[in-house]
């Protein structure tokens, strides 16, 4: 009687457990939220009142504030990914010190970020399940342009956009090396390395920062000349927040013509793509001229023919070109070189360089230069995304490219760029920085899945996919270790759990990232941030005597 009756209840007593754990949660966060405000406000510099920056889940703009940079629509407001309990919007140096020094003490997780654009979210989710709350840099978005010595101080909070933008309201004859997509991060990307057209003739963007100002794990706000030559050499294209929080960063900019010239031609394998992309792989990298890029984009698209009424499936392969100089010398290059694409001066646009940012971009030619001071990010870059990475050492033959084609016909949603090294790229030492895929590679690829719709099945279905398309990809790329580009997070890689086992899984994805220079990273992380306060699900992880 007794038996059965405790059996009868046994629901009733589950369903009370589990409201009072849920309530016991929602009190401690409470609790955390609270002390963790008091701490903020009391440690804020009198002349910089923090409250005003301080959004808890209670706060009328916290949903609005999280979602603003949250480009991977996989981990919304609206999914079940992990919130935090608090962001911070830092208005002035002191706040990040306060946010530090109350993390710190307190034993909170704190996330930083900048544009938002980190693929995986580490900037804004945990994987951990863990109470955390965020750092956010976005409003520390000064740039200083000086254009007698060709250099710039940029905050982490500013956007590539801003930069470039700011650049050409200065000079007409002043670039930087970095992305095409201007509502990316300054912060995030130059401290991964940050990669763009420019680097075949600059290198990346780690390879321009010529100084940088830091708030470090005691506070402290460090500059070069203070925070000593191992922890700058850590922070450009080391990840940043594995060691400090990054505030503004001085770089060297370089020198563009009035004139640059693009162009964007795309070729279905009916129209000869095959020998034209063999012929590409044999000249983008060690043929063409440092100050010509040339990036191929390879996609599923229907085909003129039809089976039974259906449009079947081809590949299309998309030449996409930034060439300091003008059409004519342009047209001539590509002629020599890469005659089987037939560049001619039609296909030619010429640009400023400020202006053919925007065309990488893909807005359309004549879009006012302004448009990259906003920070609304253009529909293909704000879908639910996965991107994986490779880099390619010997040419894939005439039959691994029909293979892999034939194969991503067969899935259906991934697209694979190639981006060409050599170059600049080639003549750094992979030691000089971090930043370690230099002489040797042919180019980068980048696995790009993108849907628009959401649900838990749909989701996996991609990532699966885009998995599968990696899997197939092994025989073609680098090996021992799998090379992968930190900007292009992919906790595929592994995940750190901050445990015991804190230094093994993270070299797991460290040796993908890094090569070798992971472990003069885990000596600096070991020297400069021993208790290991900053950290992330794929951050450096100190010695393992630690």
């Amino acid at each position: 009687m007794r038996l059965s009756l405790f059996l009868a209840l046994l629901p009733i007593l589950g369903l009370l457990i589990t409201i009072s754990l849920a309530s016991s949660t929602s009190t401690n966060h409470s609790s955390i939220t609270e002390t963790l405000v008091q701490c903020l406000i009391s440690h804020a510099e009198p002349t910089q009142p923090i409250s005003d920056v301080i959004y808890t889940k209670g706060s009328g703009n916290y949903s609005s504030v999280l979602e603003a940079y949250i480009h991977n629509l996989r981990f919304d407001i609206n999914t079940t990914a992990p919130k935090p309990f608090l962001i911070v919007t830092a208005l002035h140096e002191s706040h990040v010190q306060a946010s530090i020094a109350c993390a710190r003490d307190q034993g909170i997780e704190m996330k930083i970020r900048s544009g938002g654009h980190d693929y995986e979210g580490l900037s804004y989710i945990t994987l951990l399940n863990k109470p955390f709350f965020i750092l956010d840099m976005f409003n520390l978005r000064s740039i200083d342009i000086n254009v007698e010595d060709e250099t710039a101080w940029v905050q982490a909070g500013a956007t590539l956009g801003e930069l470039y933008y700011a650049i050409s309201q200065k000079s007409k004859t002043l670039g930087f090396p970095a992305g095409v997509c201007p509502t990316v991060g300054v912060g995030g990307h130059f401290t991964g390395g940050g990669y763009g057209n420019l680097m075949r003739m600059y290198g990346l963007s780690a390879d321009n920062i010529i100084d940088a100002q830091l708030v470090d794990v005691n506070g402290r706000l460090l500059t070069r000349a203070t925070m000593g030559e191992d922890l700058f050499w850590a922070i450009r294209g080391g990840g940043g927040a594995s060691f400090s929080v990054i505030i503004s960063y001085k770089v060297k900019l370089v020198r563009v013509p009035e004139t640059v010239t693009v162009y964007e031609i795309a070729k279905t394998i009916e129209q000869n793509a095959l020998d034209i992309v063999l012929q590409w792989q044999d000249v983008a990298t060690n043929v063409l001229p440092h100050n010509l890029f040339v990036r191929l984009t390879q996609g599923v698209v229907n085909a003129s023919s039809t089976t039974n009424g259906t449009a079947e499936k081809t590949i299309q392969a998309t030449f996409r070109a930034l060439f300091l100089g003008d059409s004519k010398g342009l047209v001539s290059i590509m002629n020599e070189s890469l005659p089987l694409l037939g560049v001619q001066e039609s296909d030619c646009h010429e640009l400023s360089w400020v202006e053919s940012v925007l065309f990488w971009t893909d807005f359309p030619l004549g879009t006012p230069v302004d448009t990259l001071l906003s920070r609304v990010a253009q529909p293909e870059y704000t879908d639910r995304l996965k991107r994986k990475s490779d880099y390619v050492k010997t040419p894939i033959t005439k039959e691994g490219l029909e293979g892999i084609w034939k194969k991503m016909i067969e899935l259906g949603s991934t697209a694979l760029t190639f981006n060409p090294y050599g170059g600049r790229m080639a003549e750094i030492p992979e030691d000089e920085i971090p930043f370690p895929h230099r002489a040797g590679n042919l180019y980068k690829v980048q696995y790009a899945t993108s849907w628009n719709v959401s649900g838990t099945e749909i989701e996996q279905r991609y990532l699966d996919l885009t998995r599968e398309l990696y899997a197939y990809m092994t025989p073609f790329v680098s090996k021992s270790p799998r090379e992968a580009f930190l900007n292009y997070r992919d906790i595929d890689l592994g995940i750190n759990y901050q445990g015991k086992r804190s230094y093994y899984q993270g070299m797991k994805y460290g040796l993908k990232y890094f090569k070798n220079n992971f472990y003069r990273l885990v000596n600096v992380k070991t020297k400069v941030d021993p208790h290991n306060f900053f950290r992330n699900e794929q951050s450096i992880p100190r010695l393992p005597s630690f």
